[in-house]
């Protein structure tokens, strides 16, 4: 996201402003157009991760259908797994598998992303009803231990919103780069909207192809996995799956105080050089929840972790998640 928005992948026609805005960066954030639409080498792990073929679901919330992936047995725990603005259910394609021997896990498209519908208007709220019903659907209130949910950027605070509307069906809620800032008033990155552009053909849709807030990633593998699986076929070309109209539909509302308000087990997650989530925001957000909420931070990570450090955020949650099976919170609800 930028200084004042949330999306995962801008195609902003306006160069002018974007290079003021990074000029830092310049071209180096079309990470896959000196592959000319190659796919570029990837290390066996990530090669292992994606032969491990999820279940695809579509099911309907409010009159529109919601796709999710689901990895493992029903039976164990569940795990939900929620992307940021603009992205989609692959981004946690080559994550999953790692988790998914301990747990049912799935992960979702929401509402206006991903091969999921679009809404007329959209919510927080919906985002979160969108998530429980997933949980129905895959099975995870059918096993004695309440579901997790592992969101990041944007899916974080529409996470939030579940947490403190439904945290008494969950085990707890894992937040990753998503900041609460007190100096920013937290609203819609774009309300203008724009048409996305179309490119005439696929390797030129993937040369332009940028994540945001814009950043560098060395594993460009990832980042054209996830670029293919962003795109759609139409009438003249290629284009970006997610609804350009979004923010012209939704608000957002008080974050902190959803954040605050949250009544199961939470834990943040930040990158040690995410450009929107400094060590000071984990700071005021460590205080905001009356310090008794793990803030931590994955080394060499920028804003897109599970890009950027994939298996260091494989060993985190799993971590993490080891801990909470073997002990106790010490916050106890809404503060």
């Amino acid at each position: 996201m930028t200084p004042r928005g949330l999306t995962q992948v801008s195609m902003s026609n306006d160069r002018e402003k974007f290079e003021a805005q990074w000029p830092d960066l310049g071209e180096a954030v079309f990470t896959l157009a000196p592959f000319q639409g190659a796919r570029p080498p990837a290390p066996q792990w990530f090669v292992k991760a994606l032969a491990d073929k999820p279940e695809e679901h579509f099911i309907e919330v409010d009159g529109v259908q919601i796709q999710y992936l689901r990895w493992g047995d029903r039976a164990k725990p569940g795990l939900i797994l929620s992307h940021g603005n603009g992205a989609h259910a692959h981004w946690w394609a080559f994550i999953a598998p790692y988790l998914a021997q301990e747990y049912n896990v799935a992960a979702l498209s929401f509402s206006g992303m991903g091969d999921s519908q679009e809404r007329d208007s959209y919510s927080l709220e919906d985002y979160a009803k969108e998530q429980i019903a997933v949980c129905e659907h895959s099975g995870m209130f059918e096993n004695d231990e309440p579901p997790i949910i592992v969101a990041h950027s944007f899916g974080g605070f529409a996470t939030m919103v579940t947490g403190a509307l439904y945290g008494d069906r969950l085990a707890g809620v894992i937040i990753v780069d998503s900041p609460i800032n007190p100096d920013r008033d937290g609203g819609p990155p774009d309300r203008e909207g724009r048409p996305h552009r179309i490119y005439p053909t696929l390797t030129d849709a993937l040369a332009r192809f940028r994540l945001a807030p814009p950043q560098t990633c060395e594993n460009a593998y990832i980042v054209d996995y996830i670029a293919r699986n962003s795109l759609k076929e139409v009438e003249g070309g290629w284009t970006w799956k997610f609804d350009p109209l979004i923010w012209q539909r939704f608000e957002i509302g008080d974050r902190a105080q959803r954040l605050k308000e949250i009544s199961c087990r939470l834990a943040i997650m930040r990158g040690e050089r995410s450009l929107i989530f400094p060590p000071e925001i984990g700071d005021y957000m460590f205080e905001l929840l009356g310090k008794n909420v793990p803030v931590i931070e994955i080394p060499e990570a920028q804003h897109h972790i599970m890009l950027d450090q994939p298996l260091a955020f494989v060993a985190a949650l799993r971590a993490l998640l080891g801990d909470w099976n073997h002990s106790k919170p010490n916050r106890k609800g809404p503060m």
